[in-house]
């Protein structure tokens, strides 16, 4: 049974969406010519808050992983704020709504009706802006500083998933970096802590030809890479970086002859072919 945190992904995005939505149809209700909108606005600007609420305390509940990562928590501070002050606009938006509703119900109070419309729509769109501004916290908190992948369950599986996409990250940056020793430590941990993994030891054949300039020592790690010669992901991609190796090594008739193999194997493949058309 998933707990409230690990919801917080999910009811999110239904309190964005019901709330946009419901304000965007109470500010075409105000123009009085789709009359469904109307009664539209209300039902969904009401869903919304519901989720709204529902969304804050499911926030309030995932924050606990997260906010202990260093460096993360002014971060975390800075979107449950922002994510309370919106909950309190849409409590006051749904407030005039149901006011508004009340008064619909009396033909002497009908001319007030339109007054609590356009004060609904003001209040909207203000809170649909600080929605908006809290979705982009939430949104920086997850992608800028991991805030969430892999430790929403704490499960091994999802943190070490986690932590092999920050190793693979930092050593692209330090190997665009020309911090070369580093790339290949950190894919040289991958290899360690992911032994079984394919596309790990295809990294770590690469790290050794282009981080540590070690062309035998990357084709024997790529000839330690079991790949069936009729996977159309895995087969052509062992080809591209067996002759990128022959090439390094001074053998580009044995680059050619392993491309001209895997495209006899692989004929659609436009990579093997431009690979093999760049050999001289």
């Amino acid at each position: 049974m998933p707990t409230l945190a690990q919801l917080h992904p999910q009811v999110v995005h239904f309190a964005v969406a019901l709330m946009l939505v419901g304000v965007l149809f109470r500010l075409v209700s105000l123009t009085g010519r789709l009359r469904f909108t109307n009664h539209a606005a209300a039902v969904l600007i009401l869903m919304g808050t519901v989720a709204t609420i529902v969304a804050v305390k499911s926030g309030d509940a995932a924050h606990g992983p997260v906010e202990r990562i260093p460096g993360v928590r002014p971060m975390v501070i800075e979107h449950e704020e922002a994510a309370e002050w919106v909950e309190r606009i849409f409590l006051g938006l749904l407030v005039i709504e149901a006011t508004a509703l009340g008064l619909s119900v009396s033909a002497r109070t009908q001319r007030f009706v339109r007054g609590a419309h356009i004060a609904a729509a003001v209040v909207g769109v203000w809170g649909s802006v600080a929605l908006v501004r809290t979705a982009h916290l939430g949104g920086e908190l997850v992608y800028n500083y991991a805030g969430g992948p892999g430790l929403r369950s704490g499960e091994d599986a999802d943190v070490s998933r986690l932590l092999l996409a920050g190793l693979h990250a930092q050593a692209q940056v330090d190997r665009r970096e020309k911090r070369s020793e580093d790339a290949a430590r950190l894919v040289d941990e991958m290899a360690r802590r992911f032994p079984t993994d394919t596309t790990v030891q295809f990294l770590r054949a690469e790290s050794l030809l282009r981080d540590r300039a070690q062309p035998a020592d990357a084709m024997a790690a790529l000839n330690g890479i079991g790949v069936r010669s009729d996977d159309a992901r895995l087969a052509p991609r062992r080809a591209l970086l067996a002759a990128e190796i022959w090439v390094a090594m001074g053998q580009p008739d044995a680059a050619k002859t392993e491309l001209d193999a895997a495209i006899a194997a692989f004929p659609q493949n436009a990579r093997l072919k431009a690979r093999r058309d760049s050999l001289p």
